[in-house]
């Protein structure tokens, strides 16, 4: 996009070429010149605006220079990298040598400037002639919002009879209106656009009980561009009209001030009732708060919104609640469609239309907008499932040509132009990845920080920045999460398939990326990005385009043996290279050619060996060899002084389940020169030298070594304790029976999260309760004799807890007021344990409780039944007297369990294959009395 071009450029720019201009007359003028007219256009871009179709040509030779500049400066900074390396000549040869290519190179770049100059000074001449005149304007008469009808508008006018599936939303809502305490209540429905929130609250406020039990009431639509004054005066003059009451007429010359004093003073006695309908400016509230008294007359105040960062938050006061709206389930989608579609039919769905009904509602993903939309064109479709069929199959393409679709776009769209510029760039990137598909979010902000997105802030890593970005994209509704983990984590993400459509449509407009599917092979445009998908007969030798700097391989079934040799060959200023899950099982040795390559990933593939020009990629930041075959790094790697992300470990498992420790990756000494390092995982402690050496990479976040040996203990507590902002440490021991000798660790990393301590442990280390920050524990192969947890339990704030084969004791206690943070609990391979107590008050977090293979524990932990926040109860290999006892009706401990809604039994049948059984299934029954 234009925006992220130029920022990129103006970036670079300056840094890159300024200092060698100056060896030439007059290149430090074009050059700054440039970067003043850069700076300009980034102005007017960042504005929020409708273009027309001459604007979007404008905007779109603005970035096909940017990326021009990007080149030159790209092509500049290789040129020298190469003269660099040459080795060939005498000292004073090669200096002769040196200067007069240096002078050549030189020339060639001063000519680039001064066409680039031109250049952009005639774009800017074109701007003039077509209405933009002034870029220092940051708007242009062209950019007008029309008076064409905004779609948004028809929620307000939804009859009752065409409504499904909010039923029970409304409900509640108005009971909280009519029936919540007398404090002044504020109430805010978050959601993705077109979900249906202007819908419900409509049909809350027009609700013939609520109208009568309010004073006063006004229904605000607040939008993008609203001017405080005027909805003040709205505000009033609805509040006056509920009243059947004139407002006076000096409210229309009264400034701000004067309106919130005026608005005050009238509802200081009223129970009052007023809706914000689309808000989108985080400062709102602030705004507006002081002007609604809290006069304890049960007043409410409900505020609609797509970003949660707008919504008051529960955290200032315990009187405003936040409530997400879900998508529709499918059932209440399927009825809305066929209410649409079939209303000759009585809203009944024919047999024959059943299957493709249900692809189509699928399609739609609960959103109850693309549902009525997309609805509305079948509608018009001829009855019959062949045509139907074709319509499904481009829908895609009806997006954009259909004008009963329009409205989707237009609407979802609104979304992505509230978004601050350096968000849109990120938001687009969801393009390049399969419609449907759960991203893994830490491969998704490794992207972003390797194309340029993420911008340095103070205090904070380019990765806590790129976290940022991903929690604002999800508070506003654009993101939804998929997956997170116990603590709160989020691991996957996703976009809704509506808005990928919009995604795709756009980045196809901004030239942002190029997505190729199965069957389509056509590469002849220009593309900075390249997504190859699923393909089959793509013929992927056929990318030759030098400008591409980004290339993801996603599903594809075969990747040609010429592929990577003609990219790495030909793809010189190339900076992204995802092969993630790719069919390929080596890398060139031409890879050391591109020198600007930021970012390798080689997860899930076959590749065995890197070769030793790896060394020569000096900008890589990620390298990611996780579950490949490469067992051994070469020498040259610790020449990569900017690697920031080194991932390389294939986990294998034993009989038990457990994580074996000859799993991480043989890596040369010299690893001190890798200062960059925030993420190290695993490493093998191959030597006394490299473990001394770890104490150099101060910038370690997260950091994990396996085969330590007991008399290792000494130099890695001694390297552990110079990581200050180590945040995950997980420390594999060379077996399960070598002892891990940790004691000599006089003060923990104070930042520490994430400890995993697998070997044999002869007490539980001294500065455990120290860890102030912690929030996940894992022990395994411990083997303790004391009781851990009577240390572990006062931890303030660990959530997860995992011992296997931790403690050879044979009692448990959890004493009240322990494990106050804690909700997931796992106990696995505790073979002489036969009692576990819970006092009272403790854990009273707890959501998930595993006990594995524990063959002398006779009955549930007592005092389960004091775990009211409870859900998930697993026994795996227990025995069979155990799971008996808490079978319904006939098992004397049923009754201590029956609050827990999900209770389930595993075992192992083969291998690492398990069957699942729920409490009281027959099957498992039948399974316990083989």
């Amino acid at each position: 996009m234009a925006e992220s071009a130029v920022s990129l450029v103006i970036q670079n720019l300056a840094p890159l070429l300024i200092t060698e201009a100056k060896l030439l007359k007059g290149i430090h003028e074009e050059v700054t010149s440039i970067r003043r007219e850069m700076e300009m256009i980034q102005s007017f871009l960042k504005e929020k605006y409708d273009m027309s179709n001459v604007a979007k040509t404008w905007v779109k030779h603005v970035r096909e220079e940017a990326y021009h500049i990007e080149d030159v400066i790209d092509e500049y900074i290789l040129h020298f990298a190469k003269l660099h390396r040459q080795k060939r000549f005498s000292y004073f040869l090669q200096k002769v040598f040196h200067f007069t290519i240096n002078l050549k190179a030189r020339h060639v770049i001063a000519s680039e400037i001064q066409d680039i100059n031109r250049i952009l000074k005639d774009i800017q001449k074109s701007g003039e002639r077509y209405g933009f005149n002034a870029i220092e304007q940051g708007r242009s008469s062209i950019d007008a919002k029309s008076d064409t009808w905004d779609p948004r508008m028809t929620s307000l006018f939804i009859e009752e009879a065409e409504v499904v599936g909010i039923e029970s939303h409304r409900d509640k809502l108005i009971n909280w209106l009519l029936k919540g305490s007398s404090n002044h209540m504020v109430f805010s429905v978050v959601g993705i656009g077109g979900l249906g929130k202007t819908t419900l609250v409509r049909k809350v406020y027009d609700n013939d009980e609520v109208a009568p039990h309010f004073d006063c009431r006004a229904w605000i639509t607040v939008s993008q561009s609203y001017k405080m004054e005027e909805l003040l005066r709205d505000v009033i003059k609805q509040f006056y009209k509920a009243r059947k009451e004139f407002a006076p007429k000096e409210f229309d010359t009264m400034k701000v001030t004067s309106l919130i004093e005026e608005l005050k003073h009238y509802l200081r006695e009223q129970r009052y009732v007023v809706i914000f309908d689309d808000v989108w400016d985080i400062e709102f509230w602030e705004c507006i708060k002081c002007s609604f008294p809290e006069n304890d007359k049960g007043s409410r105040i409900i505020i609609t919104t797509r970003n949660e960062d707008v919504a008051p938050s529960s955290n200032e006061s315990l009187d405003y609640y936040v409530y997400k709206m879900s998508s529709l389930p499918f059932e209440k989608a399927f009825e809305l469609f066929c209410k649409k579609v079939f209303k000759r039919e009585g809203g009944q769905c024919p047999p024959d239309f059943v299957d493709i009904s249900c692809g189509i509602v699928e399609k739609c993903g609960g959103l109850p907008l693309a549902i009525v939309a997309i609805g509305g064109l079948f509608s018009t479709k001829a009855k019959a499932v062949s045509e139907w069929r074709k319509v499904l199959d481009s829908l895609s393409s009806e997006f954009e040509i259909n004008s009963r679709l329009k409205s989707i776009t237009k609407i979802l769209s609104f979304s992505y132009h509230d978004l601050p510029y350096n968000l849109k760039a990120c938001f687009l990137y969801f393009g390049m990845f399969p419609e449907d598909c759960f991203i893994n979010c830490a491969r998704l902000t490794r992207l972003w920080i390797a194309e340029g997105f993420v911008k340095e802030k103070k205090g904070l890593t380019l990765e806590d920045v790129a976290q940022e970005y991903l929690n604002q994209l999800i508070h506003r509704s654009l993101v939804q999460v998929n997956e997170e983990d116990i603590i709160g984590k989020i691991r996957r993400c996703r976009v809704h398939d509506m808005m990928h459509e919009v995604i795709l449509s756009r980045s196809e407009e901004l030239s942002f990326n190029l997505v190729s599917m199965t069957n389509y092979s056509n590469f002849e445009r220009a593309a900075r990005r390249l997504s190859i998908q699923n393909n089959v007969n793509t013929r992927l030798q056929s990318i030759t385009n030098s400008q591409t700097r980004s290339i993801l391989l996603l599903g594809v079934n075969e990747v040609p043996s010429s592929f990577l040799s003609t990219c790495f060959a030909k793809f010189k200023l190339m900076k992204i290279m995802d092969c993630e899950g790719a069919p390929i099982d080596y890398i060139p040795k031409e890879v050391g050619n591109l020198f600007h390559l930021t970012y390798l990933s080689l997860r899930d593939t076959k590749v065995q060996m890197l070769p030793k020009s790896i060394g020569k990629l000096h900008n890589l930041e990620t390298l990611d060899l996780k579950h490949s075959l490469v067992s051994e790094l070469p020498a040259d790697i610790s020449g990569l002084r900017k690697l920031r992300y080194l991932v390389a470990y294939n986990f294998k498992r034993d009989t038990q389940h457990c994580i074996v420790s000859h799993c991480g990756i043989k890596i040369p000494n010299d690893i001190r020169h890798l200062e960059s390092l925030q993420k190290l995982f695993f490493i093998e402690a191959s030597s006394a030298t490299l473990i001394t050496e770890l104490g150099s990479l101060a910038q370690l976040r997260k950091f994990s070594i396996s085969k330590v040996k007991k008399e290792n203990g000494m130099d890695l507590c001694t390297a552990i304790q110079k990581m200050s902002h180590l945040q995950s440490l997980v420390i594999f021991a060379i077996s399960e029976e070598e002892v891990l000798d940790l004691q000599l660790l006089p003060s923990p990393p104070p930042l520490l999260q994430t400890l995993g301590l697998h070997g044999q442990l002869e007490k539980l280390p001294e500065w455990i309760p120290k860890l102030k920050s912690i929030v996940r524990i894992v022990l395994n192969w411990s083997k303790l004799m004391e009781d851990p947890l009577k240390v572990l339990q006062a931890l303030p704030n660990l959530m997860d807890l995992w011992l296997q084969d931790g403690y050879k004791g044979e009692q448990l206690h959890i004493e009240g007021g322990g494990f106050q943070k804690l909700k997931a609990l796992v106990l696995r391979t505790s073979r002489g344990l036969n009692k576990l107590i819970i006092d009272e008050g403790a854990l009273p977090l707890l959501e998930k409780l595993e006990i594995e293979d524990c063959p002398q524990l006779k009955e549930v932990p007592s005092g389960i039944h004091h775990l009211k926040c409870l859900k998930y109860l697993q026994f795996d290999e227990m025995p069979t007297e155990f799971v008996l006892s808490l079978q319904p009706n006939e098992g004397p401990n049923f009754g201590k369990i029956k609050h827990i809604s999900s209770v389930t039994f595993r075992y192992r049948t083969r291998g690492e294959n398990y069957k699942w059984y729920k409490l009281g299934d027959s099957a498992l029954l039948k399974h316990l009395q083989r």
